[in-house]
This record gives structure tokens, sequence and C-alpha cells, in this order.
């Protein structure tokens, strides 16, 4: 830095701004780096490697691409994505989160069934409350694959109560939920019609509501792959 400063004829002002400056990047670096490990995302996704081509005209791109832009989590927004599988939804919610780590955000990610299998055994060693205090204190939670299959209601029969408990300790933050069920059907999912109601109203009250359609990403890549192997032979 001395000798770019001796180069550059720097003053001695702004040496000193450029040397502040690279210290202020490299731990604004770090923060970002930790805040993604934190969040726990199974894959680092963003919204520049997704495919837009595939299902064009399908996905509101324009109203994905504000959602990265993290305002929603700013005003304590819950955000509902709705879609069937292999459309996607995974992959956005994932770039959403990380881009929300990069604007200074507090994000976790993880399952539905990986939050009552957790939220269940707090339960059972009488933990609940601090179990539910950690979820609390992020500034988003990803609340992904609800509904990917009916795995909550057989390890957990206090499924419903158990999501109304997070999503009511989580008031006054952003909550997102990834499902691939319509709204109708999640108290025959959850297996409590009321409670999986009040949980339903909580989550989906005031929230932004993604819906994403089109053909599936998975079946579309299962077909060339299978395409390839015969044409090879």
């Amino acid at each position: 830095m001395l000798a770019h400063a001796e180069s550059q004829g720097m003053s001695h002002l702004e040496f000193l701004r450029a040397l502040i400056n690279e210290q202020a990047n490299q731990r604004r670096e770090r923060s970002i780096a930790y805040r993604i490990r934190d969040a726990c995302f199974v894959e680092s996704k963003t919204l520049a490697d997704f495919d837009w081509l595939f299902n064009a005209g399908t996905i509101d791109r324009v109203q994905v691409e504000a959602l990265a832009r993290a305002e929603f989590i700013g005003r304590k927004q819950n955000l509902v994505v709705v879609g069937q599988s292999g459309v996607g939804k995974s992959h956005i919610i994932q770039a959403i989160g990380q881009q929300a780590c990069v604007l200074g955000y507090r994000v976790r990610y993880t399952t539905s069934a990986l939050v009552l299998a957790d939220l269940t055994a707090s339960l059972a060693d009488q933990t609940l409350p601090g179990r539910l205090r950690d979820y609390a204190k992020f500034d988003l939670v990803i609340l992904d694959e609800f509904g990917f299959d009916r795995i909550e209601r057989t390890e957990s029969p206090q499924a419903a109560s158990l999501l109304y408990k997070l999503i009511n300790a989580r008031t006054c933050r952003s909550t997102a939920l990834v499902t691939n069920i319509d709204f109708e059907a999640w108290g025959e999912y959850l297996g409590d019609p009321p409670l999986a109601m009040a949980f339903l109203d909580r989550i989906v009250d005031g929230a932004i509501i993604l819906k994403i359609n089109g053909k599936s990403y998975r079946a579309h890549r299962a077909q060339q792959a299978s395409s390839a192997k015969r044409s090879s032979k």
C-alpha cells in the first residue's frame, strides 16, 4: 500500500482512505461469508445461474428479482412460494436467501421435516422455549419442502402445533415457506385442520405469495439423460 501510494503520489488523506477502505471491504467479505455459512444453505445458488428460459412466461422474473432485494425482510413480511415439484422453487428461495445474507440479514435455511424433528426432540427434553428463541433471532427463516412428502406427520404427531409455535415466536420477523401443496390441503396434510388453519392464517396474513408454474427441470434433465444414453448405444 505504501509503495502504491508513493508511485501514485497520494496525499496522506488519500492513502489513509485507501487503507481503511481495503480493511473495511475485507471485513465486509468475511461477514458475508460467515452469514452464508451460518444460513446452512444446501447449495450455493444465485439468480444469475437460474435458467429463466426453460419456463419463460410462467415465472415472474421481475417479482423474483425484486424479492432478492430483501425489502420484504425489512418490512417484516412473510413469503410463501407455491408450485409443483421440480420447477426451481428451492433454487430461487436459496438465491433470495443468499442475497439477503449479502445485504446484511441473518438467515437460516432448513426444511419443514428437519425443523419439526428438531422441535420434537426439544419438546422431549424440555428445551422447546429455547429452541424457539433460537429460530426467532434470525431475520429470515426459510422452511423448504413443506408438503414434499408426509414425513412431518409420521415423525411428529404434533406437527401443526409445533409449526404454529414457531411462526408465533417469529412475530415481527420474516418467514419464507416453500410448498408444493395448495392452501386448502394444509389441514389434511398436517392432520389437524383447525390448528393448520391457524398456522395458515399466521403465515399468509399480509404475506407475499409467489406462485411458480411450469415444467419440471428434473424431469426434463432425466429425459435428456435418457435420450443421450439411448443415442450413445
